[in-house]
């Protein structure tokens, strides 16, 4: 007669292997006495943090698996996608991290820094998956993902993997708290550059927008309920060489209605430095064109 196997001993073995596997793609980043944030070991000689959880510096301290430490530097930050990558001073052993596509439902196991050399382990689902999305720093990420699980902020950073062991992406935390994965094709993407020039060129215009409603007179223009006002230009910026004043309202940039900063950031990508863009905006009670160069964000 076989031998009965329990399911829930199995999946909780699972489990357990898993995560002691999770252990060598970890690291604890201190950012001051007794708190860390937690990076990926993305390569033997990289580490890939959150770039919202990590404070402003230079030079941070990291915890390696095992609980070696090492000095480790700044090689590059790009808040559009969210990624800040940092450079270890001696190469480490980094198990390599196996991409794979999202499923809804899929179970996902994501990892954390104890701060000592072990890690954390959070069991949660895919929730949500969708196609490419711009944050509202205008970064382009390759897919959306959402996971029902809970996090700390120390654990924010942390590789992301499936039942299989397969590496989704890196967790963080997204608008009204949401935790996300920052897709593992978005990290291939964007850390050689980072490696190579510390940051990602993007598009700028040199204004400062705030949503504002349309006036009602305007309802009869084909215009949406809402836009963006200027608040101000910067001097010699784009938007102030196209005759952009404070107080303006952007309906369109460049034929898309700009009721959000967002649908503005979105088409500010590396590929939009020196293009032109049309700008249609209220001024005086009637609605003007306006055209520019993007300039690069400067650094």
């Amino acid at each position: 007669m076989a031998e009965h196997t329990d399911v829930l001993e199995s999946l909780s073995a699972a489990l357990v292997e898993r995560s002691a596997a999770a252990q060598n793609s970890v690291a604890a980043v201190r950012t001051g006495e007794r708190r860390h944030v937690t990076g990926t070991l993305w390569q033997p000689h990289l580490i890939v943090a959150s770039n919202q959880a990590l404070p402003r510096s230079e030079e941070f301290e990291a915890v390696l698996p095992g609980g070696t430490i090492q000095t480790v530097k700044l090689a590059g930050r790009d808040p559009g996608t969210n990624i800040a990558l940092l450079r270890l001073g001696e190469p480490v052993s980094a198990p390599a991290l196996n991409p794979v596509s999202t499923k809804i439902g899929a179970v996902v196991l994501a990892a954390g820094a104890d701060g000592e050399g072990g890690n954390t382990a959070r069991l949660g689902i895919i929730n949500q998956a969708g196609p490419e999305w711009h944050s509202q720093f205008g970064g382009r990420i390759d897919r959306y993902i959402a996971l029902d699980l809970r996090l700390n902020q120390k654990e924010e950073g942390g590789p992301v993997f499936d039942a299989a062991g397969g590496f989704l992406g890196f967790s963080t935390f997204g608008p009204r708290g949401r935790v996300l994965a920052i897709p593992a094709a978005t990290m291939e993407r964007v850390v050689p550059s980072l490696e190579k020039d510390g940051r990602i060129a993007r598009g700028w215009l040199g204004i400062a927008l705030q949503p504002v409603a349309i006036p009602e007179s305007f309802s009869n223009a084909g215009v949406r309920s809402s836009g963006l006002m200027a608040m101000s230009t910067v001097e010699g910026g784009p938007a102030a060489k196209a005759g952009v004043v404070a107080g303006d309202i952007i309906l369109t940039f460049n034929g898309t209605p700009a009721y959000r900063h967002r649908s503005i950031a979105s088409q500010l990508g590396p590929e939009s430095i020196g293009q032109k863009a049309n700008l249609r905006v209220i001024r005086g009670g009637g609605i003007v064109s306006l055209e520019t160069i993007i300039t690069e964000r400067p650094a």
